[in-house]
Formats: structure tokens, C-alpha cells, sequence
């Protein structure tokens, strides 16, 4: 059992060492500013240092030489150290805090841009409330590691071992009492230290459990409010902020007892050199200034180690973020430029799947040997039951994923030879939930190309049939549409979307049920504006309502991950096989919906 411990305690100091390093790290670019500042610092620590000895000359000169014009000299020069030192302390703790604050605005934005670097299987596997905590509360931690808690181990480290040697010239005795508590708060700050640590990555994953309840409810409020489940929810949250309090109230136990334990040891320390030190000064071996210099100094000592403990306990926190932070960066991208891949520019759109297979769980494949060519500016459809793996298929194309086995080529090439960011230039996605940002219309259409100008931004909602509704909204174009464009109809977001796919001019478009939750009304106005979008472009159309496919120039059938029926609607409605079975099979219930009214 000790042996275990002794590991899990060697573990703990070897992990923190390396977080204090990879902390330190973050600074280098600053390395010059920082440890000017650090000596600045220092220096101000050190004049603090001389500030009992100044005191010890003063009390001699009024109670042993009863010199009135030597206490005036010490007085003033006392005021002088302290102007002094408060100048240097300013200067280097302002430095060090704009280090700090610049690391750490580094740090995120080094954090948010490798987050858009990585896949979609990443995100897949995640939750978003928990991605924005390591974000906001673990880069937080790591802030106040880095502005509070590693220039204070420096000023501490420094104070200590000054006021231990300067303690040990005044009255070597006296201080064999102080260090005999020493080792007692180092034991215990082991002991302690490794409890609040683990406690403290506790609290940071419970604090990111918390923050992606509340997320996943607030993100769907409509669906919370649609199904009366705001008690649901508030429970939910309820439960994991309870859990989150559990476990910061067994951090606070610790944490106090632990600087509880210290203070009762060095207030015993103290009363043992009150009784100590009184009684070498009635035997002359120690001036009343030497004793109040040298409580002083203890005093200074019980700061700094009861400093170190907290330090500790912070440190211990930033550890777990760091740990979390560091293992986020690590995350390799699942997509990236092959080392010789190419721009692409003005792509044609001829798309070629050859031998295609791709699974996102090993042994489950969703798409398996998919091949099938589609000219430039052919409109091709993908039908066919739900789960058959259409909209995984269109997410190979801008290599949201790649495939496990097969191909997929572009303009000839393989599109694992563009550059990925040159690549998704040329396609453009319109899908069935469309995503508007909290902003003006103007901003959400221009998201497709943000160089445009007024007039481009206008042309394309005309092209896009959105352009009379926009004007009847009260800031027209400027007005704003709410998270995810609530204030707007279905209809209303998806001509958005669309006049945002025009902007962006792509060679091939991929169209995901982009009209199957509208009323028949908005669907023909958003049918109309996709005619217009589609033109001269390489078309791939997922619709699970066949008669918005019938104008194709190819329908491929798919079922269970395979293309079973490939031509147009004519050649396969006279095939009899699954695209006429669920051709029928819809105007069928259509005809029987029809016969209720």
C-alpha cells in the first residue's frame, strides 16, 4: 500500500513539474519582458527583506542609545524602502500580469482555431458544452496559474529562504524552532495537495457535465418548451450542479483544514518564540530589535508557507486543466492537406466514386463499394429508405470524412490531393435544419462570401426569392433574425440559406431534404429558387419526397449502403423495383390523406 502511494505521490509531483513546464512554456515568446519583470519583482521582495533589520536599528536607537536624530534618519529611510519597493512591485507585477493575460489570449485563440481544424468525428463523439468548458473554465484555471500563482512562487520561494538565512544570522537558536515545523507543513502539504488535486479535476469535469446539460437544453428550447419539459430540465441541471457543489465542498474541507492545521502550527511556533526570545533578551544575548526583527521574519515565513499552500492547491487545479487543455491540442485533425496537395481553382464539377466503402464504427460499414460517375453540371438524386446512406455520402464529397476504402475523384483527380480549405470553395451545402446566426439578415447571407457587396448580397436574395420578405422586415436586410433565425419561417431560413449557397458561386451544390419540412406554399417559392441555384452546376439532391427528384438527370436508388438502381425517373418506374415500390407506396398514402379532407 505504501508503495503504491509513494508511486501515485511521484506520479503527482512528476505530472505537476511537467504542468508547471508547459505553463512556463506558453510564456516564451515574452521570455525578455517576463523575466524583467521577475527581477523587478524580486528586487522588491528583497528590499522588503531589509525592512526588520531597518526596524531592529530603529527600537535599538530609541531604547538603547536613545539617539532622537539616528530614529529620525531610520524613520525617513524606512519611508524610503517602502516608496521604493511599492515602485519596483508595481513595475514587475504589471509586467507580469500583461504577460499573463497575453499568454492566455494566445492560448485561446491557439486552442479555438485548432477546434475548426478538426473533423467532424471529433465533434461526433463530444458534447459542445463540454468543448466550450475547456474553452472558458480550463483556460481560466490556467490564467490564474500563470498571472497569480507562478509569479507568486517566485516572490515566496525568494522571501522564504531570504528570511530563513537572515533569521538563522540573528539568533541561529531561535530559529532551530522554526524549522522544526517546517518539515511537519511539508509533509502535510503533500498529503493535502494530492487530495485537493485530484478533487480539483473532478470539479473541472463535473463543471463541464453541468455546462453541456444546461447547453443541450437552452440549444433546443423550442423542442424543452413544445414538450413541457422545463422541470425535466431544470432538473437535469439541478442534479449536475448538485453533484458539482458535492464535490467542491469536500475540496473546501480539505483545503480549509489543511490551512486550519497550518496556522494552529505557526501561532505555536510564534507563542514558542515569544517565551523563547523574551528570555534571551533578559539574558543579553538578543537586543529587543534583534526579537522583533526576528518575529518579524517568522511571521514572514508563516505568510510565505501558508501562501505556498494555497499556491499549491491552485497550482493542483491548473495541473487538471492543463492536462485537459494540452490533451485537446493534442488531438490529431482527422482531415488535412496531403504534404504535396494542390489549389483548386475553377473546378468543372465531374465527380467519380470508384470501389467507395466507409464506416464511422469499425465492422459497422455504412457505405459499401460505391461507384458511379456524374458529368459536370448533371443533377444527380440519391432515394432511398432512411439509414440507406445518403447524407453519409454527401459528406464524403467536401471531405467532411474520408473514406476507409475507394476513391473519390474530382475533375479527375483525387480530392485527397486538393487542399481541403480550396476545396470546400467550390461546394456548397444546403440542408434540411439550416443554421442562421444570431446577426442581420445581411451577415447571414454574406456568410457564403464575406468580400461581397451590398448589391452582390441583394442579388443573390432576389435569386433566392427572399428578397420581398427581407424588405418587409423593419431594418429590412440589417434586421435581426435571433439565434438560429427564429424570428424567420422555415421557408424564410432556407431561402436564406440558399441565397447564401448563390453568393458563394460553388461548382457543385449539395442539396440535403432542403424542402421536406415545408408547407407546399414555401416549398414551391424555395423549389423555385433551387432551379435557379442548380443552374450549370454539379448537383447532388437527397429528397425523400420523390416528386421534387423527377427532373434528375439521374436518380441512383441506395439500400443498406449500396446503389441498387441507377437512371431516370421513367427507366425505373417501368423497372418494378425499389424506387417504383416506394414511388407507389408514397402516392398511396398521399391519395389516402388526401381522402380525409
Amino acid at each position: 500500500m505504501n508503495n503504491e502511494q509513494d508511486k501515485n505521490r511521484q506520479h503527482d509531483i512528476k505530472t505537476l513539474r511537467k504542468t508547471l513546464s508547459d505553463i512556463f512554456a506558453l510564456s516564451k515568446p515574452y521570455r525578455i519582458r517576463f523575466y524583467l519583470a521577475t527581477a523587478a519583482v524580486l528586487v522588491a521582495s528583497a528590499i522588503w527583506l531589509t525592512v526588520p533589520l531597518g526596524l531592529r536599528e530603529l527600537l535599538d536607537a530609541v531604547f538603547e542609545a536613545g539617539d532622537s536624530s539616528l530614529l529620525n534618519l531610520l524613520a525617513i529611510g524606512l519611508f524610503g524602502l517602502f516608496i521604493l519597493r511599492a515602485l519596483f512591485s508595481f513595475a514587475g507585477n504589471y509586467h507580469l500580469e500583461w504577460v499573463g493575460e497575453r499568454v492566455i489570449t494566445d492560448l485561446r485563440k491557439k486552442l479555438y482555431r485548432h477546434l475548426h481544424r478538426l473533423g467532424f468525428r471529433f465533434y461526433a463523439d463530444r458534447r459542445l458544452g463540454e468543448i466550450t468548458s475547456r474553452l472558458t473554465n480550463d483556460v481560466g484555471s490556467i490564467r490564474t496559474a500563470l498571472t497569480d500563482s507562478l509569479p507568486q512562487m517566485f516572490t515566496i520561494t525568494f522571501s522564504l529562504i531570504g528570511s530563513v538565512g537572515l533569521m538563522v544570522v540573528l539568533n541561529w537558536r531561535l530559529s532551530i524552532v522554526i524549522f522544526l515545523t517546517v518539515p511537519l507543513i511539508t509533509i502535510a502539504t503533500r498529503y493535502f495537495g494530492q487530495k485537493i488535486r485530484s478533487l480539483s479535476r473532478s470539479i473541472q469535469d463535473d463543471l463541464a457535465e453541468s455546462t453541456a446539460v444546461a447547453e443541450d437544453a437552452l440549444g433546443a428550447i423550442r423542442l424543452v418548451k413544445a414538450f413541457v419539459r422545463e422541470e425535466y430540465e431544470t432538473g437535469r441541471y439541478s442534479e449536475a450542479v448538485e453533484k458539482l457543489f458535492g464535490t467542491a465542498r469536500r475540496k473546501v474541507v480539505l483545503t480549509q483544514l489543511f490551512w486550519s492545521g497550518v496556522g494552529v502550527m505557526f501561532m505555536s511556533t510564534l507563542v514558542i518564540i515569544f517565551w523563547y526570545g523574551g528570555k534571551e533578551v533578559l539574558a543579553g544575548r538578543l537586543t529587543a530589535g534583534d526579537l522583533v526583527a526576528f518575529i518579524i521574519y517568522a511571521l514572514n515565513i508563516s505568510r510565505s508557507v501558508s501562501q505556498t499552500s494555497r499556491l499549491y492547491a491552485a497550482l493542483n487545479t491548473a495541473a487538471g486543466a492543463t492536462e485537459r487543455i494540452f490533451e485537446l491540442l493534442g488531438e490529431v485533425p482527422e482531415i488535412k492537406d496531403a504534404p504535396d496537395a494542390r489549389e483548386l481553382v475553377d473546378a468543372e464539377g465531374e465527380i467519380r466514386l470508384d470501389a467507395v466503402s466507409f464506416s464511422y464504427e469499425e465492422n459497422c460499414p455504412v457505405l459499401k463499394d460505391i461507384s458511379f460517375l456524374v458529368g459536370a453540371g448533371e443533377t444527380v438524386a440519391l432515394v432511398g429508405p432512411s439509414g440507406a446512406g445518403k447524407s453519409t455520402l454527401l459528406n464524403l464529397i467536401p471531405r467532411f470524412y474520408d473514406p476507409q476504402q475507394g476513391t473519390i475523384s474530382l475533375d479527375g483527380t483525387d480530392i485527397r490531393n486538393y487542399k481541403v480549405k480550396t476545396l470546400r470553395e467550390q461546394i456548397s451545402l444546403v440542408p434540411q435544419e439550416v443554421h442562421l446566426f444570431g446577426t442581420s439578415v445581411k451577415e447571414n447571407i454574406r456568410y457564403g462570401r464575406l468580400k461581397a457587396t451590398d448589391d452582390e448580397v441583394k442579388d443573390a436574395a432576389r435569386a433566392a426569392n427572399a428578397h420581398e420578405f427581407i424588405m418587409a422586415m423593419p431594418e429590412k436586410y440589417d434586421s435581426l433574425i435571433g439565434e438560429k433565425g427564429v424570428k424567420l419561417s422555415g421557408g424564410q431560413r432556407q431561402r436564406l440559406a440558399i441565397a447564401r449557397a448563390i453568393l458563394k458561386d460553388p461548382a457543385i451544390l449539395l442539396l440535403d431534404e432542403a424542402t421536406s419540412s415545408l408547407d407546399s406554399e414555401s416549398e414551391a417559392q424555395v423549389q423555385d429558387a433551387l432551379e435557379r441555384l442548380m443552374k450549370n452546376r454539379t448537383t447532388f439532391v437527397i429528397a425523400h419526397r420523390l416528386s421534387t427528384v423527377q427532373n434528375a438527370d439521374r436518380i441512383l436508388v441506395m439500400d443498406e449502403g449500396r446503389i441498387v438502381e441507377s437512371g431516370t425517373h421513367g427507366e425505373l418506374i417501368n423497372r418494378d423495383g425499389l424506387y417504383s415500390h416506394l414511388y407507389a407506396l408514397q402516392f398511396r398514402d398521399l391519395d389516402e390523406a388526401e381522402g380525409l379532407f
